[in-house]
């Protein structure tokens, strides 16, 4: 059944990050006339008050939970009890205010962190809480882990249609480029393009390179999102669908890959005393395939327009802060 018309009143929370702002570009493409955004200054998500006031007096539709606290591996072994706590308190606020207020439709987004540090590859969505967690961003993935037991758990009492999508490594315009706690592409991004930009013929890399990802350009994404919303229902076992491409290459690989696109030609020193995370996340994509969805971005494509992108904003701007937050 389409609930998604352009009349529908939905609110993307998180809509200045990497994900929200990609789920609001989608929207207005399709001619979204009532697409609702919230700053951090003007809705604090954590605040339950505050939230509940909103719906109040909003009364959105669907509701796209994109608001997260994010960061890379730096920025989860500093901050774990932040990412644990900060997530818990937006899914918590967000999960009762769309109940209370009679929300048709709620998409949350995961993250593949949620399975397993040693996982059958490829990963199906049944292999969640099948064994530890990367102890990097475990209290993150608990986080997430927290929020697809909501969802679960709202719809087996209360009736409600909470949904999730669990993407694999994303990236595209909106990405954080800061390199204290940025995900993997947008720092060899940046490191290649400084190491270029200064003259610098050598780049250090954290990790041995032979760690596996899969990579998802955030338009592909914020496409699935709203195809799920329309299409997919949860059932009493089933609330969640990864989503992917289906494919991965090695950290190495993705190096090589990146310097080609920046133009850098200079010697990659691996830093093997810095960990390496997961060894590989590789989402088993055939529950999205099977409801007709597939992905349209080429990896190379994808990265050489999000590099563009890049270099548009620090030119104009300097360096390149992230956009993902946790209530903006």
């Amino acid at each position: 059944m389409t609930i998604l018309s352009a009349a529908a009143r939905v609110f993307v929370a998180g809509h200045q990050g990497l994900v929200g702002s990609a789920l609001v570009r989608a929207l207005k493409a399709r001619g979204f006339r009532n697409v609702m955004t919230k700053s951090h200054s003007e809705l604090d998500l954590t605040d339950r008050h505050a939230v509940d006031e909103f719906f109040r007096a909003a009364r959105p539709e669907i509701v796209l939970l994109a608001a997260a606290k994010v960061g890379g591996i730096e920025a989860n072994r500093r901050f774990p009890a932040d990412f644990l706590r900060v997530n818990l308190e937006i899914q918590s606020a967000v999960f009762e205010s769309c109940h209370r207020h009679g929300v048709i439709k709620l998409l949350f987004l995961g993250s593949s962190c949620i399975y397993p540090k040693h996982c059958s590859q490829p990963i199906k969505e049944e292999y969640l809480l099948t064994g530890p967690l990367e102890p990097t961003n475990d209290a993150y993935a608990i986080a997430k882990i927290a929020g697809l037991v909501g969802c679960k758990s709202y719809n087996r009492q209360f009736g409600t249609r909470f949904i999730a999508a669990m993407p694999s490594n994303l990236y595209g315009p909106g990405d954080n480029f800061e390199l204290a706690n940025s995900h993997v592409l947008p720092a060899l991004l940046r490191k290649f393009h400084d190491a270029k930009k200064n003259g610098g013929n050598q780049v250090e890399l954290w990790g041995t390179g032979t760690p596996r990802r899969e990579l998802l350009h955030v338009d592909d994404l914020a496409a699935a999102c709203l195809f799920l919303i329309d299409h997919f229902e949860p059932t009493a076992d089933e609330v969640f669908v990864n989503v992917g491409v289906g494919h991965d290459l090695s950290i190495r690989e993705l190096a090589v890959l990146v310097a080609e696109i920046v133009g850098y030609s200079g010697e990659v020193v691996w830093n093997a005393s810095v960990p390496d995370g997961t060894p590989r996340k590789l989402l088993d994509v055939s529950r999205l395939t099977a409801l007709g969805f597939r992905p349209k971005v080429a990896l190379r494509d994808g990265i050489a327009a999000t590099y563009r992108w890049y270099v548009e904003q620090a030119s104009g701007a300097g360096v390149v802060r992230g956009m993902d937050s946790a209530a903006s």
